[in-house]
């Protein structure tokens, strides 16, 4: 069964290939979309009375904030420092969680799908794709990286089975990404693509390193160790990948 709804600023669709009765489908996708649905009401930096916004103009503190504002703020610190600040909450002045909330949001809806039953799913949230288990027909996954500058082309196919993959580039938003270092829009490189276990890391990493430009792709090999692997395009078109990219 396959669900699209529009929650947190994108198009999120979630497709659910277990043989369970149509029923309980439609319990598993409303519980889904309830939960995005909740992360959006308490972390968007557009509505007023969200967490973040009240956060944001002193009428709420941290330890005054709910469970799950407390660990996405000290995720975030976490990151920032294992990215040496590259991924940076208050890039932009003001915080703003969202680069790591879309990914971790789902994430956990993965996670909550296979504490219900599901073990056969595929969840995009604008880009940011989360997958358990086999696709309808038995193999795994695929997912299409799109060219940087053709967007009818794509760049890589990847075929995933368990695991998660996220995109940062500036080919569709355009300078949204910024390097902390310089205060300026990032150069260097024009789209990051990571592979990984945990979507929330693998779309923190794919942001960092677009931040860090091309001493990103350095950055991008040593985190192979931990499970991520990685493909970017540099601005002027060279293609790197790391070795265990799991093309299709």
């Amino acid at each position: 069964m396959r669900h699209v709804e529009h929650v947190m600023g994108t198009v999120v669709s979630i497709d659910i290939a277990d043989d369970l009765p149509e029923e309980r489908l439609r319990e598993l996708i409303a519980g889904t979309c309830e939960w995005l649905h909740e992360v959006d009401a308490r972390f968007s930096t557009y509505k007023e009375d969200s967490e973040v916004s009240r956060l944001r103009r002193g009428e709420l503190t941290p330890a005054q904030g709910s469970g799950d504002l407390r660990l996405v703020l000290d995720r975030c610190a976490d990151l920032w420092r294992e990215t040496d600040g590259y991924f940076d909450a208050y890039a932009g002045g003001p915080l703003d969680p969202s680069g790591y909330v879309k990914g971790w949001s789902v994430e956990v809806a993965s996670a909550r799908l296979a504490a219900a039953g599901s073990t056969r799913h595929h969840i995009n949230a604008g880009g940011d794709i989360r997958m358990r288990g086999a696709a309808p027909g038995g193999g795994p996954w695929r997912v299409g990286i799109r060219h940087p500058w053709q967007e009818d082309k794509l760049a890589w196919v990847l075929a995933v089975r368990e695991g998660a993959v996220a995109t940062s580039g500036t080919y569709e938003r355009g300078a949204h990404v910024w390097n902390p270092r310089t205060g300026q829009p990032a150069t260097g490189l024009r789209s990051v693509t990571v592979v990984g276990p945990d979507l929330a890391v693998a779309d923190a990493y794919a942001t960092a390193a677009l931040a860090m430009g091309e001493p990103g792709l350095s950055w991008l090999a040593q985190r192979v160790t931990d499970g991520y692997e990685s493909a970017a395009v540099t601005e002027d078109g060279r293609a790197f990948t790391s070795p265990g990219l799991p093309v299709a």
